[in-house]
């Protein structure tokens, strides 16, 4: 394919299932009337001479929640937000220094539900040439990139667990040199995984 990115908008038009955090735990018995907040996370996605990398952060070891995890840039959507894409890219501007006019957006699909009470909608856009990262020093360590390759590779995901309020918790994982991508962020890259190879 003459664009690397070509995959990844069939693979977003595709009709899928909603993921979860629970997706690996069936047993979970989840309260009736949650209520969940709404989120949204980017996808970055940029293109050169070595193929199509996805761009995630660390999460500073500052934090209070989720503290050194990888992740990618996002949030919760405000009031003042005019939707989930909206949502992403002002939190990809403040997280990582993106201007939302570098970002062409691919599309969006159904929002992932997480542990921690958000339901998150996955934004994935094209970031135009020339970006130069500035991690927003209170919140992100790092801002680095893996190839799009390796994280649509179902046979680089592993499934690990630990305890989690005081029950064993599945998830997916998807190691890349010396970084531990795993929940959310490893689940809504695997679900990019799948559907690419649909």
């Amino acid at each position: 394919m003459d664009d690397p990115l070509t995959a990844i908008r069939q693979a977003i038009s595709r009709p899928g299932r909603e993921t979860s955090d629970y997706d690996l735990n069936p047993g979970t018995v989840l309260p009736e009337g949650r209520v969940l907040k709404p989120a949204a996370v980017l996808v970055p996605l940029i293109t050169g001479a070595g193929g199509a990398r996805v761009i995630l952060t660390k999460r500073s070891s500052r934090l209070k929640h989720h503290p050194g995890q990888i992740a990618f840039p996002g949030g919760k959507i405000d009031d003042t937000d005019a939707g989930p894409i909206d949502a992403a890219l002002r939190e990809a501007e403040e997280e990582i220094g993106l201007p939302r006019r570098d970002v062409e957006i691919l599309g969006t699909w159904g929002a992932h539900e997480t542990v921690t009470g958000f339901m998150v909608t996955p934004v994935f856009g094209q970031i135009r040439d020339g970006f130069a990262p500035v991690p927003e020093e209170g919140e992100v360590e790092e801002v680095f990139s893996v190839p799009l390759s390796h994280v649509t590779d179902p046979a680089h995901f592993c499934i690990e667990g630990r305890i989690w309020r005081e029950v064993r918790r599945r998830y997916y994982v998807v190691p890349y040199g010396p970084y531990y991508i795993w929940g959310a962020t490893a689940r809504i890259l695997r679900a990019l995984a799948d559907r690419m190879a649909e």
